[in-house]
């Protein structure tokens, strides 16, 4: 297939995408998944029942030390058996009769202390429907704040290899879990990122409904993994779309496709092929090279590639007179290697890029 008729069907595949998402509006809650911990349900009723026992052994012991300040029938005081009895058809709420308070400070026991239990005790009795009809509400008001309260996160779309591999570099250079948002179609594929700690979205990244429920307005960045290039392309034609300032960072599997992408809005376009071709090229003569570049963008370990500004102390110095090794300079929006003359002394608000040994 040749690369003219490869662009016309990613075109024709990003117009099916576009006309598909017109299709019915979606709720700002349908897909998210919030990270949580899932309790197992046969360890919360046996947390309900344990509950429930304390509470009816908190009121019998309540019961037995004030045993005469009850009547059973024509006799007064109560044994340790009518006590468990008395207590157990009280919060119960079956209230046969036949034991009744007859002293004030009964009375005022039951009023005080046993009524209180027996409301907690019922509400142990009906927590698991409770909790079934209130999950959703729960889980729609944890919705509600994380997206009042998300910002400045970084968007993964796409939960394959290269967006494990990206996720894992974010946490190395310092991301918290709690500022990766990652979009995948497959919900197996969330509930993988929900049990490492990471929010989720159930749905195509294409679609303009499913990266406002990310937040990509309000994101600090995007990470398009998709598996397709024509996918990446609408990804990235959609997310510019909604936020015309946000860095995006897209990989391609061919490189002819690569200024395809940067027309569509990516600043920066990883070819991952051409890239890997590179790599094996070298393991043939150059085994070594490889050994440092895996090393180099392996975050963590090893050596690191950082950027940073220049400090003030470091303005009006040239680049070997630094602590770090630094690969190039980036001046005025345009960046230089190392090598280049017209680098000269380092200036204010130069951004650097470093090698430092991670320790």
């Amino acid at each position: 297939m040749s690369a003219a008729s490869r662009r016309e069907d990613s075109r024709l595949t990003i117009v099916r995408g576009v006309e598909s998402e017109r299709s019915g509006p979606e709720t700002e809650h349908t897909g998210v998944q919030l990270a949580h911990e899932e309790q197992s349900p046969v360890r919360q009723v046996w947390r309900r029942v344990v509950f429930a026992a304390l509470l009816l052994a908190l009121t019998v012991g309540a019961i037995y030390l004030d045993r005469d300040g009850y009547r059973d029938g024509d006799s007064v005081g109560l044994s340790l058996l009518d006590s468990v009895y008395y207590a157990t058809v009280t919060l119960s709420t079956t209230g046969y009769g036949d034991i009744t308070p007859i002293t004030p400070g009964a009375r005022l026991v039951n009023i005080l202390l046993i009524t209180p239990l027996r409301i907690m005790f019922l509400l142990v009795l009906i927590g698991t429907t409770l909790e079934a009809l209130t999950a959703r509400s729960r889980e729609e008001f944890r919705i509600r704040r994380w997206r009042s309260r998300v910002r400045q996160h970084v968007i993964v779309c796409g939960y394959g290899t290269k967006g494990r591999s990206a996720i894992r570099s974010l946490q190395a250079l310092g991301t918290p879990l709690d500022k990766i948002v990652v979009v995948d179609p497959e919900p197996r594929a969330i509930d993988e990122a929900n049990s490492l700690g990471l929010t989720g979205i159930v749905g195509d990244a294409g679609r303009t409904e499913v990266l406002r429920r990310a937040s990509v307005e309000r994101a600090r960045a995007v990470i398009v993994a998709a598996n397709r290039d024509d996918a990446a392309v609408l990804i990235t034609l959609t997310v510019r779309q909604l936020n015309p300032s946000v860095p995006i960072t897209t990989s391609v599997r061919e490189e002819e496709n690569a200024n395809l992408l940067r027309q569509s809005g990516a600043n920066t376009v990883i070819t991952t092929s051409a890239t890997s071709g590179r790599l094996l090229g070298l393991s043939t003569d150059a085994p070594r090279v490889v050994d440092v570049v895996e090393d180099l963008v392996t975050g963590g370990q090893g050596l690191d590639l950082h950027q940073r500004t220049v400090s003030s102390s470091e303005v009006g110095l040239d680049l070997r007179s630094l602590r770090d090794i630094v690969l190039s300079v980036t001046r005025g929006g345009r960046s230089m290697r190392f090598d280049d003359p017209l680098i000269g002394t380092l200036q204010a608000e130069d951004v650097l890029v470093v090698v430092r040994s991670h320790h």
